[in-house]
């Protein structure tokens, strides 16, 4: 009895260690379980402009891993204009004067322009800040007539539908003030049509997928700076985001599958008899907030 009363203590000893033990693996397989359900942290993927046609990175499996770009980036000097208060406000208020000019025309010319002009400013889109510097975007030139009225013939039959079925009647309604309907001629008039695509992700010089940050909101940033290229330029433009003609003109030119049309801009001069609507913009007060 006395013995048993000696190794008492030894056996609640023993006890809680296997009992610590085996909660401890309990635990580990309860967390194993938990890492494997919860999908990768992306909190460059903005839930209100992510879409279900987005590819998700299967071959990326660690949040660290390496994507082939450079460990220390060198810095330059930094060499950016400075100008007097008054020529600030100068400049600022003629852009400003420059920028209020530009509308959406829907009639274009189909005058000839200079390609050494779609160069400059799809060159200056291409200056836009991305996500980790990654550069998400593919900007397509269409020039050639029978690729140019292929658009348009998958843009009309699409657009129609969206008109009749798709979209709601407050939309439908919205629009008729505007004239607009599902007929598109300026996509066989314009001289050149841009179609922005977005880059999902990219590809590593080993073939695996290369993370594009905040890729939408990326490329947006860069249709917004080409169109003030194009107004700077003296060029006319309408944004069209054709629905649901995105994965047939992806195919049409052939683009890959890691690409997603964005926006369709049909470049030109704008017809002699072009007109717009008589719209207003809201002023400074309704849309700035100083704190």
């Amino acid at each position: 009895m006395a013995l048993f009363s000696s190794l008492t203590p030894v056996f609640i000893a023993i006890i809680c260690v296997l009992i610590g033990v085996i909660m401890k693996k309990t635990n580990g397989e309860k967390e194993g379980r938990d890492t494997k359900s919860k999908p990768p942290s992306r909190p460059w993927v903005d839930e209100d402009l992510k879409d279900g046609t987005d590819h998700p990175l299967e071959e990326e499996e660690g949040e660290e891993e390496w994507q082939g770009l450079e460990e220390n980036v060198a810095h330059v000097p930094f060499a950016g204009e400075r100008y007097s208060e008054a020529e600030m406000i100068k400049r600022s208020q003629a852009f400003y004067e420059l920028l209020n000019k530009r509308r959406s025309v829907r009639f274009l010319s189909d005058e000839p322009v200079p390609r050494e002009v779609i160069d400059n400013v799809i060159r200056t889109a291409g200056t836009a800040p991305s996500g980790a510097h990654t550069e998400p975007w593919t900007f397509v030139v269409v020039q050639d007539p029978y690729l140019k009225h292929k658009i348009r013939e998958i843009v009309e039959e699409e657009e129609e539908i969206n008109y009749k079925k798709r979209m709601g009647d407050r939309w439908v309604n919205d629009l008729k003030r505007l004239r607009t309907n599902w007929i598109k001629e300026y996509l066989d008039t314009a001289p050149y049509l841009i179609l922005i695509f977005k880059q999902v992700y990219g590809r590593l010089p080993n073939g695996k997928k290369k993370t594009h940050y905040y890729n939408e909101i990326s490329v947006s940033i860069a249709c917004g700076i080409l169109l003030a290229a194009l107004q700077n330029a003296g060029l006319c433009t309408v944004t069209s985001t054709p629905l649901n003609c995105g994965p047939q003109l992806r195919a049409l030119l052939q683009r890959p599958a890691n690409e997603k049309l964005l926006l369709l801009l049909p470049v030109g001069y704008p017809k002699k008899d072009a007109t717009v609507p008589a719209l207003t913009r809201k002023p400074l007060e309704d849309i700035m907030v100083v704190m």
